[in-house]
């Protein structure tokens, strides 16, 4: 892996004053709060949630690696981490943190958590090895150099 790539996946999905994921071993990109284009992903991701939730109870064959992406809050902190695997609960939803907190204290890689559907700022899964969904990402590919944009399409399978 090249230094730039490496500096890219360092630099990966970060939202100023929130930080973002792509994948379990990404790092925070700095994007700025009111980025227009990634506030339109979030809408997207939000409004498309209960098709992808569906599809989640009863997965069509080629489809796997379901996830959300869910911001957490700690003080003036917040973080966007990615969710897998994630279920429904009662009150909201119960998963494992993905990614390794920068920003936020108050949860560590791994740890089970409870959240809400207000939470919830993205969704993703692959179908036949390609990723449906993951809008944030896809508005943080276009901030990155054409190089390390498609390593990040080839690696994990974005077609944005």
């Amino acid at each position: 892996m090249t230094i730039a790539v490496r500096i890219a996946l360092c630099l990966l999905l970060a939202l100023v004053p929130f930080h973002a994921r792509a994948q379990s071993d990404d790092k925070a990109m700095m994007i700025a709060s009111d980025d227009a284009e990634m506030a339109a992903a979030i809408e997207k991701a939000r409004s498309s949630l209960d098709e992808f939730l569906n599809l989640s109870d009863a997965p069509p064959p080629g489809t796997d690696k379901f996830k959300l992406k869910v911001m957490i809050v700690d003080g003036k902190a917040t973080e966007h981490f990615w969710v897998i695997p994630f279920k429904r609960t009662a009150n909201g939803f119960v998963g494992i943190l993905a990614n390794e907190p920068e920003i936020v204290r108050n949860v560590v890689l791994g740890q089970n958590i409870e959240f809400t559907r207000d939470d919830i700022s993205d969704w993703g899964y692959t179908r036949n090895g390609r990723q449906v969904g993951s809008f944030t990402v896809c508005v943080m590919l276009k901030k990155m150099s054409k190089e390390e944009a498609e390593y990040m399409r080839a690696q994990y399978g974005f077609d944005c």
